[in-house]
């Protein structure tokens, strides 16, 4: 595919299954390609990554944010999610695969520590909930007040929907704010397949949501305080992954439990935040050179394995031992450059790329 202007296409920041209704309404709307191969891997250069000239994120902080009150949460649940994600972003033979997009920069991550927020469940949330949320959370002091001397350039806020709560990409608002409103979705249709789950808002397009192969998406939201100037908020949101019926899931159900779902989704979208962090900017400018590393083809580092992977989710969505040899973490495999393929833990480095 030939690059296109920013006005014509949006830029993915989204995890999809590339089989899925979700992935095939997004790439009808902005062209992006969802060919996924059957089986196994062969080496595709010709979807790399290229470097575009806009910020990365060498030296990443995360916070997490458990959205939907402390009823809606197990706390075997919050407990797995913090440690399995933060061995993950951590690990170094992890951030050894990703090394090579930081010629000049030693790859770190800092989890912050995580909190539940009070509310009740959403029945559906937005990129317009979010962003809210994530403003309100700045306005309050919230989002400055996760740590010592937080700084908002390098730091990810995750938010993490409830079981129950399905996701939304569109721009427009629904009724389901943080803290505001009761959990609107009945357990049984829920389970049925949550064919009556639809949101309130007619705006809101059902091809684009966690029923139909959405699993997450990360962004940011310019604040600013009084008499400064203003700065991004970076943030992920994702779902609560689980299997509904034979057919049908909401988000991206891999492993055999939610909790390692989660953990992958929000794996891939702080490796995209960390590669390309400014993707919302780009679109809401139509500057390019806001850009980090993007596949012109394919997407974003975590978005080519999803696209080749397909329906074949156990080729990317892995459980991979840990450099210190203390367990496993579920993951999802995110793209190399260096091998043209999706790549696993390695021992060392790959020879750091050019930024051209």
């Amino acid at each position: 595919m030939t690059h296109q202007h920013i006005k014509q296409r949006a830029y993915l920041g989204a995890a999809f299954r590339s089989d899925s209704r979700a992935a095939e309404a997004l790439a009808a709307r902005t062209g992006a390609s969802t060919t996924a191969a059957a089986s196994g891997f062969v080496p595709r250069p010709d979807l790399n990554l290229s470097f575009h000239g806009g910020r990365t994120i060498p030296s990443l902080a995360y916070f997490n944010f458990y959205v939907g009150g402390a009823v809606a949460w197990a706390d075997s649940d919050v407990t797995n999610i913090d440690q399995a994600l933060g061995r993950a972003m951590t690990d170094r033979r992890l951030n050894n695969v990703l090394q090579q997009y930081f010629p000049d920069d030693r790859v770190s991550c800092t989890p912050l520590g995580s909190r539940i927020l009070a509310g009740q469940p959403p029945r559906v949330f937005t990129k317009a909930d979010v962003e809210e949320t994530v403003a309100q959370l700045f306005g309050d002091g919230t989002l400055l007040g996760v740590g010592q001397r937080v700084d908002l350039s390098q730091t990810v806020f995750n938010f993490l929907l409830p079981r129950g709560t399905i996701l939304f990409s569109d721009e427009a608002a629904s009724s389901a704010r943080v803290g505001k409103h009761r959990a609107a979705h009945d357990d049984a249709a829920y389970r049925a397949g949550a064919k009556k789950a639809s949101p309130p808002n007619g705006e809101l397009r059902e091809e684009e949501d966690s029923l139909h192969g959405l699993g997450g998406y990360h962004g940011s939201v310019r604040v600013s305080q009084p008499g400064q100037a203003s700065t991004f908020a970076y943030y992920a949101v994702g779902v609560f992954s689980e299997q509904l019926t034979h057919h049908r899931g909401n988000g991206i159900p891999a492993f055999d439990a939610s909790w390692k779902d989660v953990v992958a989704t929000f794996y891939h979208e702080l490796c995209e935040a960390r590669t390309n962090p400014d993707v919302e900017e780009v679109n809401r400018t139509g500057n390019d050179s806001l850009l980090g590393w993007y596949s012109d083809p394919a997407g974003e580092i975590g978005d080519i394995p999803m696209e080749l992977a397909g329906a074949h989710l156990d080729l990317v969505m892995k459980e991979v031992p840990l450099a210190d040899g203390h367990g496993n973490v579920p993951i999802q495999l995110q793209w190399s450059n260096a091998v043209g393929a999706p790549e696993g833990p390695i021992d060392s480095p790959h020879k750091p790329l050019a930024l051209i």
